[in-house]
């Protein structure tokens, strides 16, 4: 049984459903709209820099992508675009019915919560790859973290066009986190058959969410695939996270104050709100922050280890990909990679 979505009502829905953003006139809104444009292609060349990276489709020119500066809807219209792309890579086909309607409602809802939060996103879905900047949540960071509007600008292209790098020098990524997605929904009926058990189980009272998440309830086998994606998500994302403060006060002055106060949000410090706290919990937000620093410990490592060119030997392969176990500890991954 796989997962059935009606993917063109869930992109209306998501577009309703997303909150209204911070209130900005309309000079505000377009200088932060030019300023994130103008700050995409400066990113390029520090990264490019930073991380020693080469596009294979392109040795000798800059990454083939398009960049969007978009809004919470649009943000959340793309995101149904990439779910569908992944889902159809995956051999899951669009459906409808009631059960498809009820699958579009749940993406929608998920996508609406989400998207107040997201600052920016690489899909690499749609060949040649889509970088998406969210204005009004780049906006409303800066100002409740009280940051240099144009530091906090670059500084989240540059996280942005990391990404958009490293899929450009390993183009077999995209493919192989489809499959891994398939391997997980190939088993998605027995599953289906835990979900009775596990609602109950959450309905028992705890921590919110009733102290669980959406990844108990995964069967052991489900459980490893999410666990292998995990140690992709946490290279990709801790390597971008080293990339973005690389560039350091040259590029963007005031770069520790940025990271400080970002941690502390990233977080979920005081103020963060009740709802976000609660889909933290049941998205299992907090293994994955995790999984972010542990990504980043284990670039730091590496690199200290091997070099920056010794790290890049990550992207040549899946074979090269960290497994969970040498994300937390990276002299493991040197040995077995360089011997």
């Amino acid at each position: 049984m796989q997962p059935a979505v009606d993917w063109d009502l869930a992109a209306r829905l998501a577009a309703r459903a997303v909150r209204t953003g911070p209130e900005a006139t309309q000079a505000e809104r377009e200088d932060v709209v030019a300023a994130l444009r103008a700050a995409a292609p400066e990113a390029v060349a520090h990264v490019a820099r930073l991380t020693r990276l080469v596009p294979a489709a392109a040795p000798t020119g800059a990454v083939a992508h398009d960049v969007r500066v978009v809004d919470r809807a649009s943000w959340a219209r793309a995101n149904v675009r990439s779910l569908r792309s992944l889902a159809e890579r995956a051999g899951v086909p669009a459906a409808h019915g009631v059960r498809a309607t009820a699958g579009a409602g749940q993406v929608a809802a998920v996508l609406g919560l989400l998207s107040g939060s997201v600052l920016g996103q690489y899909d690499p879905w749609h060949p040649p790859g889509t970088l998406l900047l969210v204005a009004p949540n780049v906006l409303a960071v800066e100002r409740a973290l009280r940051l240099d509007p144009a530091d906090f600008r670059l500084w989240v292209t540059l996280h942005e066009q990391t990404h958009a790098l490293q899929f450009a020098a390993a183009p077999w990524l995209t493919d192989h986190l489809a499959a891994r997605v398939a391997a997980l929904l190939a088993d998605e009926e027995h599953s289906r058959r835990r979900l009775p058990g596990a609602s109950r189980d959450r309905a028992g009272g705890g921590r919110a969410g009733g102290g669980r998440s959406v990844l108990d309830l995964l069967d052991p086998r489900q459980r490893g695939v999410v666990d292998e994606v995990g140690a992709v998500m946490a290279l990709l994302e801790g390597h971008a996270d080293v990339t973005m403060d690389a560039a350091g006060r040259g590029a963007v002055p005031s770069v520790r104050r940025i990271r400080r106060r970002f941690e502390a949000r990233r977080s979920g410090a005081p103020g963060t709100g009740a709802m976000r706290r609660v889909l933290r919990a049941l998205l299992g937000a907090d293994v994955k922050l995790a999984q972010y620093r542990d990504g980043a410990a284990f670039v730091r490592a590496v690199r200290r280890s091997v070099g920056t060119d010794g790290l890049n030997a990550v992207w040549t392969g899946a074979e090269a990909l960290p497994t969970p176990a040498e994300i937390a500890d990276p002299a493991a991954w040197v040995r077995r990679v360089h011997g």
